[in-house]
């Protein structure tokens, strides 16, 4: 297919430019079932401006390929007193309603020229492995307040007149293992790198989080309308702030976001508000970008913002009382206040720390968390304690993984805790399962088949330090599980067999012999030697259907842990049975399906855009060029196929399915109905020819369509 055609359909007409800042680079989470913009600049998320229709770039997306955005944007705030005396903050993020611009307002933190996010993974099999990554998926960078003019270029940072000259570096956390698959951690290290000494600091995250699926309302589409949606509210005893949509897309958003406060250390030792009552975290929120409203307004100077870094509401007598309680209250307390739709910013701060002279350090970390709302028969425009319990439970995983050999969460190192031996807190640990199993899935007609190898059966676990590995489990999606609007591809996966090491006592000891092979196979270029195989069978051509294989742990009673499982996410496929690549195209003919091809048929989905169409060309030889022409022999559109086709040519794939992780047959290769230049056609028939690029050979067939 033709660059042009599919520019056109990802982008909807819009055109590529650069980045205007050339210190300036943002990479996406991608290990987990969060999507989360990151950048050098110390800002998250991309304020939707990747995004066309339900094509582009996720600001923080979940679960994954959903279309459920969760924010807007999102930054760091440092506030201090410059020797004591001079006040001043420094701020990452800042009400903007177009978000991050170079040079704007609020967004005074740049990287050097040619600065880059770096990537690093524990995961030996990936290309970024490093021994020195703590996560699956980590993203590190460096940036500073220190410059007055954005590097490589001549634009002034507007109002960033007094610098704190600190330096930061960053470095967020993502894993895909199921239980902590739903959060990602920024991790900073605050450094004075200037000469005076900065006094009474706080560090704030500020966000503004909007909860919509632009699946049914797109961003672009919805004006400021599309924003004052949101309730807010905040979780004093987890230092959290969160966001829900509270009369947008009900029914289309049932999930919380929430940003959280982790711990801090710096020369004096650990800091969390739980161990120390002079450490506090105060929250605020306001009414995005509005300055007139006595309580609920954006602070427009530095002396304003730090004194919202120093206050919070959660410590006012408002807070959760009202007039019936408290005749110095409004009819609502705040909280309540905060729980009406509206587009707001929220802050939490964390201070004061009393002093970071010239070359201390402060270290900080952060979570996003984010959670499917439980269902308990309510509305989920409601928000109430029983809605609230997965959004806890996501986050006291994020703290777990923080707190890491520091157990019982008092910043010390206690006897039995240095599980490494290094004589220092090991922070960032999680309980691990066993390894994924190296899995290939082969596609055949009306056919599936799932190799594994036993890769996951020599896991050590960090945490109990002994192999505890149990079994594999086999999941598949129902049949239209996508195109029924289902995009919570981890909610449509259904477990259809199980594998359990015999003679422990430990769940069904089925053993393993029914689906390990009489001898392991390898396949042509691929170094994996499979143990194991399972065949689905059954199954309809042309339809796609998820699959995922997992290894499970025995659990650890003496740690306190149930079992666990490898991510089901990081180790799925979409499947689309179908004819394998015919060795020669005279053997059987090529043919189209569905034929006749009824328009707004369920093959399709709900989408209403033409663009996510498709229909299917059948018994390809292994390398071909297809062409189609109207019945006056006028060519419409002209295509390559190899057997290697994943689905990437054509926008339905982008919309319902992931071509990364797409598994075809090798002899089948849909197609869009649409022109070589993007047009959509007519009902009728239409003719096509199939040139084997082997043997040269041509065979010709027609096809049928209805609207």
């Amino acid at each position: 297919m033709k660059l042009t055609k599919v520019l056109t359909i990802l982008l909807g007409g819009a055109s590529l430019t650069a980045h205007a800042q050339s210190s300036f680079d943002e990479s996406v989470t991608s290990v987990s079932n969060v999507g989360l913009t990151v950048t050098n600049v110390g800002t998250f998320g991309n304020s939707f401006s990747g995004n066309f229709d339900v094509i582009g770039s996720p600001s923080c997306e979940f679960p994954v390929n959903s279309g459920i955005e969760h924010l807007f944007e999102a930054g760091f705030w440092v506030g201090a007193k410059i020797d004591g005396a001079i006040v001043a903050v420094s701020t990452a993020a800042y009400d903007r309603t177009s978000g991050y611009a170079t040079g704007a307002a609020g967004f005074e933190f740049t990287g050097e020229v040619g600065s880059q996010i770096t990537k690093r993974s524990t995961l030996i099999d990936s290309p970024f492995f490093n021994p020195d990554a703590v996560s699956h998926e980590d993203f590190v960078c460096d940036f500073s307040d220190k410059n007055v003019q954005v590097p490589g270029t001549s634009i002034q940072i507007n109002d960033h007149l007094q610098p704190l000259n600190i330096d930061v570096h960053l470095e967020t956390y993502n894993w895909n293992f199921s239980f902590s698959d739903f959060f990602v951690i920024a991790n900073y290290r605050i450094t004075n790198s200037g000469t005076s000494t900065l006094n009474d600091v706080y560090f704030s995250m500020w966000s503004n989080e909007v909860v919509r699926n632009i699946n049914i309302t797109p961003a672009g589409q919805g004006g400021s309308a599309f924003y004052d949606k949101g309730g807010n509210g905040y979780i004093d005893s987890l230092r959290m702030a969160y966001c829900y949509d509270a009369t947008g897309d009900v029914g289309f958003t049932e999930s919380y976001i929430a940003h959280k406060f982790l711990g801090a250390e710096d020369k004096d030792g650990f800091h969390h508000p739980d161990l120390d009552p002079n450490f506090k975290a105060n929250y605020q929120s306001w009414i995005f970008n509005n300055s007139s409203d006595p309580l609920y307004f954006i602070p427009t100077t530095e002396l304003g913002r730090y004194n919202k870094m120093i206050t919070g509401l959660n410590e006012m007598e408002c807070w959760v009382e009202n007039s019936s309680t408290n005749p110095n209250c409004g009819a609502q307390s705040i909280s309540q206040v905060l729980n009406n739709p509206g587009n707001r910013s929220d802050l939490i701060s964390i201070g004061p720390f009393p002093s970071l002279a010239p070359g201390e350090s402060i270290d900080i970390a952060w979570a996003w968390v984010l959670a499917k709302k439980n269902e308990d028969g309510r509305p989920n425009s409601e928000n109430n304690p029983a809605q609230q319990q997965n959004l806890i439970q996501n986050a006291s995983w994020a703290q777990t993984a923080y707190n890491g050999e520091d157990v019982n969460f008092n910043g010390v190192l206690d006897e039995d805790e240095d599980k490494d031996g290094n004589g220092i807190i090991t922070r960032f640990i999680l309980p691990t399962p066993p390894d994924i199993p190296r899995t290939k899935v082969i596609a055949t007609d009306n056919n599936i088949d799932i190799y594994w190898s036993d890769n996951s059966e020599s896991s050590l676990d960090p945490i109990s330090k002994r192999e505890d590995f149990e079994g594999y489990r086999i999941y598949l999606s129902k049949l239209a599980f996508d195109v029924q609007g289902n995009n919570d591809l981890l909610s449509s996966l259904n477990l259809v067999s199980a594998y359990d090491a015999p003679g422990n006592g430990l769940f069904f000891e089925t053993g393993f012999n029914s689906v390990r092979l009489e001898s392991p196979v390898t396949f042509e270029g691929d170094t994996v030697v499979y143990t194991y195989k399972y065949t689905i069978d059954n199954v309809l051509n042309g339809w796609q259907y998820a699959l995922a294989l997992t290894a499970f742990d025995t659990g650890d009673e003496l740690n306190n842990l149930e079992s666990l499982e490898s991510s089901r996410l990081a180790n799925s496929f979409r499947v689309f049975a179908g004819t394998p690549a015919n060795e020669s195209i005279k053997s059987s003919d090529p043919f189209v399906y569905p034929n006749p091809y009824y328009g707004g048929a369920s093959w399709e989905g709900a989408s209403s855009f033409e663009e996510d169409r498709k229909l299917i060309f059948a018994n390809l030889p292994e390398r071909c060029v297809i062409r189609v022409f109207t019945v006056a022999g006028d060519l419409i559109d002209e295509f390559v196929h190899d057997q290697t086709y994943t689905g990437n040519d054509i926008r339905w794939f982008n919309t319902y399915s992931d071509p990364e992780k797409t598994v075809f047959s090798g002899g089948e290769h849909a197609w869009d109905l649409l022109s070589a230049d993007a047009q959509i056609i007519a009902r009728g028939v239409y003719l096509f020819s199939v040139e084997d690029l082997d043997s040269g050979d041509i065979r010709k067939g027609k096809f049928v369509i209805i609207k």
